[in-house]
């Protein structure tokens, strides 16, 4: 026996088939049978194409998700949460008794309150009330299903977007859009299950831990989209390379990475091939995608796409809807920064003005092409700002927020959602919960629930115990369901 045929004997799996008989891998398999482990149709399918569409674990309304997600922590008490006392306090320190418990990051708890000078309107027949920089999204008041009791454990930017994205302020663990198309997989054979859209100019602090995969294999991982040139980087073939020859070379690659995956067992090769056969077919699907040329010119004016201001993000809103449209499991757009600790005024002023009529034509949109009821629309960023104020010089414009973890307003649309409600209340400054509290476990555990997902079911085993989403809490909040 030579070296080479010594460590081909010695490798454990190797060693469980060839010895015995093969007793060794028979008593292997009834030993993972009893775990739930041991192979399946369902299982054989996941390995040749781990994004393949799977049943959940239940009826549901919601196919796919649109996550708009404001990074920096927009200021719900000058956007969704009117606060008309306020005023009383304007230029007032709190009590002790009232900002004894608070976490701030930069201000001090003796810092002055500052009165949103935002005027609220309400709107629809739900009468809802909305910030004047939201006309547009507010139109659609009685679609949206608002929470106002949204609270974090976290304050600053970091661990609060990785613990809105992945439930968990540490790094390494797999985001709320891995882990839904790791239950559901997908239904588009040609683009990835996952895709991120950013705008903005700024990169969210938790970077691309906002849509890691962590622990879980890599198929499930968002994929980034270019707002230029290609889509995705390398998916043209090179100069001399046609499409015959990639295909051949590309079978020939997966056949030598399927013998290793089932020499070594390393289920991340069954990855590996998907990613490349993915990548192929996006070569053709990809560009027909982000080629909005087709798209009516009503339907580009609604969204503002040719606008300089509202354009990025405009159309991201439009691919959004198109990949949903394609199958695309979950689609995730990064906006940023709304992290205003100074002039909030002029800066949330400008954020407002690129994404509410993008987004309310995107909510417009869905309804027409009737979408919007399997598809569940989720708007918000990590946490809150403070109703007193920051700024090193108010007296000209300067004045911003800090971070606030305690209480912050997200909403919702479509897919199973409650429409017209309003959800939760804050106390008089929009400083503590009073009513409703939805911490962000709960808001995972309700968004599972209406893709057909049960959080406590939705598992994967990692370090010797089963990790999901929501940790080891989270309660479904029935009241925004219908």
């Amino acid at each position: 026996m030579n070296i080479k045929d010594f460590r081909q004997v010695q490798t454990r799996r190797r060693f469980l088939q060839r010895s015995a008989s093969g007793l060794g891998t028979i008593a292997l398999w009834h030993l993972m049978q009893q775990e739930g482990r041991a192979g399946d149709t369902a299982a054989l399918q996941s390995a040749t194409n781990p994004l393949a569409s799977r049943a959940a674990h239940f009826a549901a309304n919601a196919k796919n998700v649109i996550f708009l997600f404001m990074d920096g922590g927009p200021s719900h008490i000058d956007l969704f949460d009117p606060k008309p006392e306020m005023k009383k306090w304007e230029g007032q320190a709190l009590p002790e008794s009232m900002t004894k418990d608070l976490r701030l990051a930069f201000i001090k708890p003796t810092a002055k309150v500052w009165a949103s000078p935002r005027i609220f309107k309400p709107y629809g027949q739900s009468q809802t009330e909305f910030s004047d920089w939201m006309p547009h999204i507010a139109g659609y008041a009685d679609d949206i299903c608002m929470i106002r009791s949204m609270f974090t454990d976290q304050f600053n930017h970091h661990p609060g977007q990785l613990m809105f994205n992945c439930g968990t302020p540490l790094v390494g663990r797999p985001s709320m859009g891995t882990w839904i198309t790791y239950g559901l997989g997908s239904e588009s054979e040609n683009l990835p299950g996952f895709v991120v859209l950013r705008s903005g100019g700024t990169s969210p602090g938790a970077g691309s831990g906002n849509w890691g995969s962590g622990f879980l294999p890599s198929t499930y991982q968002g994929v980034p989209f270019r707002n230029s040139g290609e889509p995705v980087l390398y998916l043209s073939n090179p100069a001399g390379i046609d499409t015959e020859l990639q295909r051949s070379t590309l079978d020939g690659l997966r056949d030598f990475n399927e013998m290793n995956r089932i020499e070594t067992g390393d289920e991340e090769i069954a990855s590996r091939i998907s990613s490349y056969e993915l990548a192929f077919r996006m070569q053709s699907a990809a560009p027909e995608l982000v080629d909005i040329s087709n798209e009516s010119a009503s339907t580009l004016e609604m969204y503002g796409v040719n606008q300089p201001l509202t354009k990025a993000y405009a159309t991201n809103c439009l691919l959004a809807r198109r990949m949903v449209e394609r199958g695309v499991r979950f689609v995730q757009l990064m906006h940023g920064s709304w992290d205003d600790h100074n002039e909030l005024e002029k800066n949330l002023k400008r954020n407002c003005g690129i994404t509410d009529q993008p987004t309310a034509a995107l909510i417009k949109d869905l309804k027409l092409r009737g979408l919007l009821d399997s598809t569940l629309v989720i708007w918000g960023g990590e946490f809150g700002r403070t109703p007193m104020v920051q700024s090193s010089n108010p007296e000209k414009g300067g004045e911003g927020r800090d971070h606030h973890p305690f209480a912050f307003s997200l909403w919702m649309a479509g897919g199973g959602i409650k429409g017209g409600s309003v959800i939760g209340r804050t106390d008089d400054l929009g400083l503590q919960i009073v009513e409703d509290k939805i911490h962000i476990h709960d808001l995972h555990a309700t968004i599972l629930y209406c893709l057909g997902l049960d959080h406590k079911r939705l598992t994967y085993r990692h370090m010797g115990r089963d990790f999901r989403l929501t940790d080891v809490a989270g309660e479904v909040v029935k009241k925004l369901l219908v």
